[in-house]
């Protein structure tokens, strides 16, 4: 005989059941499951059934299968509790084996059971599945009830066929609320804004409600862009407020946050300022929502949000993640490292030091500051690392110009087994475009075929940019013509490409070719197109550029466009006229377009006015060696040798240090670098030797006319790109072009010697400074001279 209940229950059964109710683990589900089978034997069907429900709750289905295999009777509510306790978990086989079973057992497999087998499918993608659930559910004659058809709605919605899911709901004798809202949400998910704009009009008409969480989906899919937009997102709001649903915060901030994507931010904000009782999740949608719209706004919207954080701390609110990696967003978009370092302390004393998303913020922050080091202790902060963390570092270090390093971090990710997204390989390419190291570039376009990432278009443009970089014109040029699609940046990217190599009719070919494929110019192009005028000796085309710019397509003159205008000039000789063009601009007190005109002036040995123009410079930027530097040549060009060494002179009493040449090369075992006068090469003997025996050989060829002192010709005997070239001349063959890379503009004795060589040993020689690339040939070079 079983022992008697406690006298506070009736029975075993409701003790029991009791028990059941504060099960917290499957631990505690599995000692009440052993102390039924010892002490209450003839339990009932419905205490059973309960075990069965603690078990799918607690997560623990292959417990339930024993406990249904143990069950003495069980009926349709024993099977459909394993079987969503199989669906849960994901494992759709098992839930499918489960209904069968029941099937099997002539229990009476009722729309509970359909409808959890369903769930599983829908959990894991099986739309195989979900096709035989739905055949044996006709077969049955049960899918034409609402709850059903529901389930299979859902079923088709969340495996992706929303054709399916359509023609169920079309066929449905019965639809209620779930019917219309499951349809809406599979259409929002599919991303088909037309399909839902459809059917939420339709369901306005039949007079059906929505509830709060399609109400959502239709938000959300209303963020995003398209014609008609945002007279959906007004009429969905209205929606919101007449259904009544308009004081959840949910929603509420998902309408804030569309406003922001869609660029209302005054609707937005109004929409903000009227909820009565926020929360936290609120203010993180209305300071993601001023972050959103930097681009059209600027830095004074940014800086609400840092107002925003204040209110969200007056208010006793708890930030959260999402919290802190907006306002750290906000912060680098207003330029307040100070700020952001004090939300760093927050973050800290709140403990998300580890969260991914904030330690990117951080990350931004500190490298778009150029606090490198900061940078990486974040890094190093994180216990684990995901691909978003790794892209943060590596444009990081591409942006503060650590390119060595982007790669190196690169490596250390595929090391860590992880795999990079098409972002992580474009930051790469750009380090790989910086260096110019084309072989190490091919490397990761191959890396990105073998991905599937070539097949996008921000990835052909990436290979663009690495190949004109690397030297090879005609490489960016083929890549371009195998890109699928093509847009501003592809264009842009061609153009500029042919004006750094000299090719300006070519660029200016391809910026006809853009505007007949109806691809408005921006910028960058302009500036492409400026380049190339500049370095053809096209002035009357860049003029006229210049003025289109501005007139046709409404472009406003930034201080690179206007240097590109002063160098057009200065170049071509005209130098008052550049002068007077300066004296015009709103940039006349900024060096760099000074700096231009001085570099015009000692092409035209105009030393009077280079002296005025070096001597301003030295006034606006006194640290600067640029103008000294190019001061003292036009000295020493005009055999001014008394007072080229005065300058030297004040650069020494006045602190001002030159950056020193840097040339490097690659070659097959890696790239090597030089500066003048290197002699730290394994090789360093053989190169000397091969670069005495090239100069001894074309010193007969020509005479530079120009009296410059003994130590200074040696000097430039051995400048960087000379001991570069000797290096590629003795490892690469005959056929091979050998291409140098160098980090200040090349001087003409080194000019003069570049193509001197290339006639003498009979090879291709690519130069790339700062300016332009050189292509030197039998002699000659690319630029005609005109650089």
């Amino acid at each position: 005989m079983p022992p008697p209940p406690p006298p506070s229950f009736p029975s075993l059964d409701a003790f029991y059941l009791h028990l059941l109710r504060g099960c917290t683990s499957l631990r505690h589900a599995a000692t009440v499951h052993a102390h039924v089978a010892r002490a209450h034997p003839a339990a009932s069907l419905f205490l059973r059934n309960s075990l069965l429900s603690a078990y799918r709750r607690l997560g623990g289905p292959l417990p339930a299968r024993r406990l249904l295999d143990e069950m003495p009777r069980r009926n349709a509510v024993s099977f459909n509790l394993l079987i969503d306790a199989y669906a849960r978990e994901g494992l759709v086989s098992l839930s499918l084996e489960t209904l069968a079973r029941a099937r099997r057992a002539g229990v009476g497999v009722d729309r509970f059971s359909y409808a959890a087998a369903l769930a599983a499918c829908s959990r894991t993608g099986g739309l195989r599945s979900g096709k035989a659930v739905h055949a044996l559910a006709v077969l049955d004659g049960l899918s034409c009830g609402v709850f059903v058809s529901n389930s299979l709605i859902s079923m088709y919605a969340r495996c992706g066929d929303m054709a399916e899911a359509r023609r169920v709901f079309d066929i449905a004798e019965e639809r209620d609320d779930v019917s219309w809202n499951s349809l809406v949400s599979g259409y929002v998910r599919a991303g088909a804004r037309d399909e839902m704009v459809s059917v939420f009009a339709m369901m306005r008409r039949c007079g059906m409600g929505l509830n709060s969480f399609a109400l959502g989906s239709v938000i959300k899919c209303c963020s995003g862009h398209g014609d008609g937009a945002m007279d959906v997102a007004e009429a969905v709001h209205g929606c919101v407020v007449k259904s009544g649903l308009d004081s959840e915060l949910f929603l509420v901030s998902a309408m804030i946050d569309m406003y922001a994507k869609k660029g209302a931010l005054m609707e937005a904000v109004a929409l903000f300022r009227s909820v009565q009782e926020s929360n936290v999740v609120v203010f993180n949608a209305m300071i993601a929502g001023f972050c959103r719209t930097e681009t059209v706004i600027g830095k004074e919207v940014a800086s609400e949000a840092l107002t925003l954080y204040s209110e969200v701390q007056s208010c006793g609110m708890q930030p959260t993640e999402f919290t802190f990696s907006s306002v750290l967003r906000a912060c680098n978009l207003a330029g307040y490292l100070e700020f952001g370092k004090q939300i760093h302390g927050q973050v800290l004393k709140h403990c998300f030091q580890g969260d991914d998303f904030i330690g990117s913020a951080l990350i931004d922050l500190y490298f778009n500051f150029g606090c490198i080091e900061d940078g990486f202790r974040c890094f190093r902060s994180i216990p684990e690392h995901d691909i978003v963390t790794w892209t943060t570092m590596i444009s990081g270090c591409v942006q503060n110009e650590l390119f060595e390093e982007a790669l190196n971090l690169f490596h250390e990710s595929l090391g860590a087994g992880l795999k990079p997204d098409l972002f992580t390989i474009s930051s790469v390419m750009n380090a790989c475009a910086s260096l110019a190291v084309a072989r190490a570039g091919e490397q990761i376009q191959c890396f990105a075929t073998k991905s599937g990432f070539d097949r996008f278009t921000v990835m052909g443009n990436s290979c663009m940019h690495m190949y004109a970089r690397s030297g090879d014109v005609d490489a960016a040029t083929r890549r371009f013509q195998e890109m699928e699609s093509h847009d501003v940046v592809s264009w842009s990217a061609l153009i500029s490409s042919h004006a750094q190599h000299g090719c300006a009719r070519d660029a200016l070919h391809f910026f006809n070719e853009m505007v007949d494929a109806k691809v408005v110019p921006n910028e960058i192009t302009f500036l492409g197109v400026l380049t190339a005028c500049s370095h053809g000796g096209l002035v009357d085309e860049g003029l006229r550029y210049y003025e289109i710019m501005n007139k046709e397509y409404g472009l406003t003159p930034t201080i690179r466009h206007c240097t590109c205008v002063v160098d057009l000039l200065g170049r071509a000789g005209r130098l008052a006229d550049a002068e007077a063009f300066i004296s015009n601009s709103i940039f006349h007190a900024d060096p760099v377009i000074w700096r231009s005109l001085l570099a015009s002036c000692r092409i035209h040995g105009d030393l009077e006015r280079g002296q005025l123009v070096a001597t301003r410079l030295m006034e606006l930027e006194p640290a600067s060696s640029a103008s000294y530097v190019i001061l003292y040549n036009m000295y020493l060009d005009a055999g001014e040798l008394s007072l080229a060494s005065k300058t030297r002179d004040m650069m020494k009493q006045r602190g001002v240090k030159k950056e020193p040449g840097l040339s490097w090369i690659e070659l097959k075992c890696g790239v090597h670098s030089f500066v003048a006068g290197d002699k730290s090469h394994p090789e360093s003997s053989a190169i000397y030797t091969k670069l005495a025996d090239m100069l001894s050989r074309i010193e007969k060829l020509t005479n530079t006319g120009t009296e410059i002192p003994r130590r200074e010709q040696n000097l430039m005997n051995c400048h960087s790109e000379k001991l570069a070239v000797a290096l590629g001349i003795i490892h690469l063959p005959q056929s091979a072009p050998i291409k140098v890379m160098k980090n200040l503009r090349v001087c003409r004795d080194c000019h003069l010697t570049m193509k001197l060589i290339s006639k003498s040993e009979n090879r291709e020689i690519i130069l790339r400074d700062p300016i332009r690339f050189h292509h030197f040939r039998d002699g000659s070079c690319s630029c005609t001279d005109y650089w």
